[in-house]
C-alpha cells in the first residue's frame, strides 16, 4: 500500500470516528480512532479525536497518554498541551496543567510571531 493509500484508509476511519463522536458513541469512536492510528500511527489528528474521546469517557490516564504522545511527534503541537492542561486539571494534577497551558501560550505566541514576520 502506497503512502498516499495508507494516509486516505486512516483518514477514512479518522471521519468515521468523528461521525460516531457526532452521535454520541464515545467507544465506538474510541475503537475506530485505534483502528485509524494502526494504519498510520503518526497521524496525530487521530490522536487528538481519541485524546477527546478518551476525555469526554472520563478515561483521563489514557487521554493523558495519547496526548504526550502527540507532544513527542510534534513538540510544538499546541493543541496537545492545552489538552495536556485540561486533562491535568481534570485530575486535580494543578502544577502540571498550569505547565502544560504556559507551554500552549508560548507555542501559540510564537506561531503568531511567526505569521507576523513572513
Amino acid at each position: 500500500m502506497s503512502d498516499a493509500d495508507t494516509r486516505q484508509k486512516a483518514e477514512d476511519h479518522y471521519y468515521s470516528a468523528l461521525d460516531l463522536m457526532a452521535d454520541g458513541k464515545l467507544e465506538e469512536a474510541v475503537a475506530v480512532y485505534r483502528e485509524s492510528l494502526a494504519v498510520d500511527p503518526a497521524f496525530t489528528e487521530a490522536m487528538h479525536g481519541l485524546a477527546r474521546a478518551l476525555q469526554d469517557l472520563q478515561r483521563y490516564d489514557e487521554a493523558i497518554a495519547v496526548a504526550q504522545q502527540i507532544t513527542e511527534l510534534d513538540p510544538d503541537d499546541v493543541l496537545a498541551h492545552t489538552s495536556l492542561s485540561v486533562l491535568y486539571q481534570k485530575k486535580g494534577m494543578i502544577p502540571e496543567a498550569e505547565a502544560e497551558g504556559a507551554k500552549a501560550r508560548v507555542l501559540g505566541w510564537k506561531q503568531q510571531l511567526k505569521k507576523g514576520s513572513s
